[in-house]
Formats: structure tokens, sequence, C-alpha cells
């Protein structure tokens, strides 16, 4: 059993990437992904204990798309690729610094609503972590505002609600182009986000493999068989690697466990090969187990 979509304190989950590591191998996962948000900060650390643990390793990021008005959201994963590599790194910082301006926008919107935070009290729940939606959450909850993070997204944070703030993203072709020449693999994360019809999330997806997506995130937490199959069917047509993961958070969605999911996920290691294959033997942000 293999998870190919994780989050660590790097970005908005509640644990290191030790910790993942380490929980994981108690799981009997046989390999693992960290694909964090707009940031490759814990991949050094991720793979280092991969390889102590004697487990697969993949270092990866999960990068938002911007899209046309009338899609949902394009979340794009990028596997294997070098995070030192010069457009990695300043695709990414511009995606931070967009960030920190929308984490302003928020904390000006809250406090104009009578929601009193201090940028302090934020960063707190952040500690080392880049600063999100998930931390203001937090920050709501330490002031009494609300009871859950589940409450301060319904109420606040969510799309939609009175203190949500868009923030800047690259365009597909941007992050595509970006993971391809960092020597990295594209996959299309959880794909009926972004388009619920068959018909237009297979024109969608020849557009991206046109621009050089090379597979389809088919197994995840919030599918069930009907569009699994579905996904798994779209990507044989088109000739895409299929894979899967948990999008496991830790506490921040505590309803999705590492590579169960909801309970019943289970991403079968036949999908590990091709992805290894694709990204080549000697990919030095892959640890790859001898056991």
């Amino acid at each position: 059993m293999i998870d190919l979509h994780l989050h660590s304190t790097n970005s908005d989950g509640s644990e290191t990437p030790e910790e993942l590591v380490l929980r994981g191998r108690q799981a009997g996962l046989t390999a693992m992904a960290l694909t964090d948000h707009d940031n490759m900060g814990g991949v050094e650390e991720f793979l280092a204990t991969c390889r102590s643990q004697g487990m697969t390793g993949i270092a990866g990021v999960e990068i938002s798309a911007a899209v046309e008005e009338g899609h949902g959201t394009l979340h794009i994963l990028g596997y294997g690729l070098n995070p030192e590599y010069p457009l990695v790194k300043e695709s990414l910082d511009r995606v931070l610094n967009g960030r920190a301006w929308r984490n302003d926008q928020i904390l000006a919107k809250l406090n104009e609503m009578g929601l009193e935070l201090e940028w302090s009290e934020v960063q707190a729940c952040a500690g080392e972590d880049v600063i999100g939606r998930a931390h203001f959450a937090q920050a709501l909850i330490d002031r009494d505002y609300v009871s859950s993070v589940a409450e301060a997204f319904e109420r606040y944070l969510a799309k939609g609600r009175p203190a949500y703030v868009d923030r800047y993203r690259l365009y597909p072709e941007e992050g595509i182009r970006m993971i391809r020449e960092a020597g990295g693999v594209a996959v299309i994360a959880h794909p009926f986000t972004w388009e619920t019809d068959d018909a237009k999330l297979e024109a969608g997806l020849r557009s991206l493999k046109a621009l050089g997506l090379a597979g389809v995130e088919a197994v995840y937490s919030e599918y069930n068989q009907e569009q699994t199959v579905t996904l798994l069917r779209l990507a044989k047509r088109l000739e895409l690697l299929p894979t899967g993961g948990s999008d496991y958070h830790g506490i921040v969605k505590p309803d999705i466990a590492l590579g169960r999911g909801f309970g019943s996920l289970c991403v079968p290691d036949a999908y590990l090969a091709p992805l290894l294959q694709s990204l080549g033997h000697d990919n030095p942000w892959v640890v790859v187990s001898e056991r």
C-alpha cells in the first residue's frame, strides 16, 4: 500500500516530515510522497527519514493553478522535482509572496468584522510552518470565536465567506513547465474538483497533456468506486499514469487517515513502478527502498 499525497507542517499539515514517515511505517505503507502546498522545505528531512526507515520516498509539491471562471480548483502534483532548481525556487517564491499578501488581507477582514486577532497570534499557531487559513482558524479557536476548524472555515475562511481572499496562482502551463524542467513528473490532483463533467474533464486533460501533464490522481479519499473507474479509464485512454493518495493533513482533516483516507482507501503498489520509471533510476529526489 502506498500514499502519494501527504502534507506536513511545512504547509498545512499537523505532523513534521519525519513524523509522517514514522507514522507511515507504522501504518504499513511501502512508499510515500511529500506534497506540501507551494513549497518543498520539508523534502530533505522527509527523504532522509525514508532512507533510515527503509521506505521508498518521493520529494513532491502540490501547486494551485489559475483557472478560468466557471471551473473549480485545479491542483497539480509534482513528483521527483529538484527543489533547488532555479525555476522552482523563483516560481514558488512568487506564490509564497502572494500568500503573504493574502494573509495580510485576511487578517484585516477579520479585524474589520470585530474579530480581534494579532498577527503574532496567527504566527504562534503556525510556528515555523508556511502560514495559511488553517492557522487563522486555530487562532480563532484560541480566541473562542469558533469551536472548531470546520466552523472557522464555514463562517469566515472558506471561499464565499466574508474573510476569504483569493491568492496568486501559477498558470497551469507555468506549473507543469516548472515541474518538468526540474526533472519531475506532473500529475493532476483530485481532478473532479476541477471539472465534474466527464466530457469536459477529458477535454481538459487532453489540453493539459499537450502541456506536459503525465498523470492523473485516480484513487483519492473522497472518490467513490464509480469516480475512480471513470478516472482510470480516462488515464488509460489518454495514456496518462494513474496515481493515488489520501491528501492526509493530520488533525487539520481528522477524518482522513494516512494511507486509508476515510477508511477504505487503498492505492495499489502497482502504481509506483511506472511513476518511478518516468522519474528515472538516478533521480536524487527519490529514495527507493531495497526491502
